[in-house]
């Protein structure tokens, strides 16, 4: 499949998801901003595709990441972002949303998993209660330390020179 026909409104989303379900197939949701795509990024949404699931990102738009992050980002666009997560063999579709956490698009799209990183083991996941609520499931994959966009922008502040 072209990668960009894997980058769908949420409403085109949610009707294939619904034929999806109709074959039996298990819809695992995540998301995340995924501004400067790096290792971490890629070995979690491998491992979120497991066992033949079909795998769904939920990309917070610019004007979400703004609101989050503050003015200094997104560093990459969008629809920067979007492609290069459609590009990848392991990510089936992918949805931008501007509101600052992906409530909506877990209410539309009622995923049998909710995937996020261990480093969220504990805390408040939003769309958790919902999605347990009606007999899905969350799971925590492995948190590769060391590897954050945040991490990685502070390592190139530092070394350019002033």
């Amino acid at each position: 499949m072209n990668s960009q026909k894997k980058i769908l409104t949420l409403h085109s989303l949610n009707k294939i998801i619904q034929k999806l379900r109709r074959q039996d197939k298990t819809i695992a949701f995540t998301n995340g901003c995924f501004d400067i795509l790096h290792l971490g990024h890629v070995s979690y949404l491998e491992a979120a595709k497991k066992r033949n699931r079909i795998l769904i990102v939920a990309l917070n738009s610019d004007r979400s990441i703004r609101e989050i992050k503050g003015n200094d980002r997104p560093i990459i666009p969008q629809k920067e972002r979007a492609a290069v997560l459609a590009a990848l063999k392991c990510v089936d579709y992918v949805t931008i949303f501007n509101e600052p956490t992906p409530l909506k698009v877990i209410e539309t799209l009622k995923p049998d998993v909710l995937v996020k990183g261990a480093d969220w083991k504990g805390k408040d996941v939003v769309g958790s209660g919902l999605v347990k609520s009606y007999g899905g499931r969350v799971e925590f994959i492995h948190y590769v330390k060391g590897l954050s966009t945040t991490q990685i922008i502070q390592k190139i502040i530092e070394k350019c020179p002033k």
